[in-house]
C-alpha cells in the first residue's frame, strides 16, 4: 500500500475514533441523553474505528470498503438531523422519541451542535476515503 494511502486511512481512522470518543464524553461525563437519531448515528460510526483501524493495521485500504457505505449513510443522517435543529418547519418535536431530535445541548456560535460534528466527521471520512478510491 502506498504511504499515500497509508496517511488517509490514518486521517481516516482519528476522525472516527475522534467522533467516537466525542459520543461518548457528551453522554457519559456530560450527562447528555442520546436522541434516536443520535443512537443512528452512533451505530454508524461506532465501526468505522475498526474498519479503518483494521484497514490500517493490515495496510489495506480495500477491506475498508464497508466504511465508505457506512459514513455516505451516516452523513445523510446527520445532515437530516442538523435541518431537524435549525430548520423549525422540519421539526418533528417529541415525536422523535424519550429525547427530542431538535434538543441542541451544544450550540457554539449559533450553529455548531453535536449532528453538525458528527456530520462533519462523516464527511470527512466520507470525502478521504473517496480520494483514497480514485487514485
Amino acid at each position: 500500500m502506498k504511504a499515500n494511502h497509508e496517511n488517509r486511512l490514518f486521517i481516516i481512522w482519528a476522525a472516527a475514533l475522534t467522533a467516537t470518543a466525542g459520543s461518548l464524553f457528551f453522554s457519559e461525563f456530560m450527562g447528555y441523553e442520546p436522541c434516536e437519531l443520535c443512537w443512528y448515528q452512533r451505530i454508524l460510526m461506532y465501526p468505522l474505528v475498526i474498519i479503518y483501524g483494521v484497514g490500517l493495521v493490515k495496510k489495506n485500504a480495500a477491506m475498508t470498503l464497508p466504511g465508505l457505505i457506512l459514513s455516505g449513510i451516516g452523513t445523510i443522517v446527520s445532515l437530516y438531523h442538523y435541518l431537524l435543529q435549525k430548520v423549525p418547519a422540519i421539526g418533528a418535536g417529541d415525536a422523535c422519541g424519550l429525547v427530542p431530535c431538535n434538543v441542541q445541548y451544544i450550540n457554539v456560535f449559533g450553529f455548531i451542535t453535536i449532528p453538525f460534528l458528527a456530520g462533519t466527521a462523516f464527511i470527512i471520512i466520507f470525502i478521504t476515503h473517496l480520494s483514497m478510491v480514485r487514485k
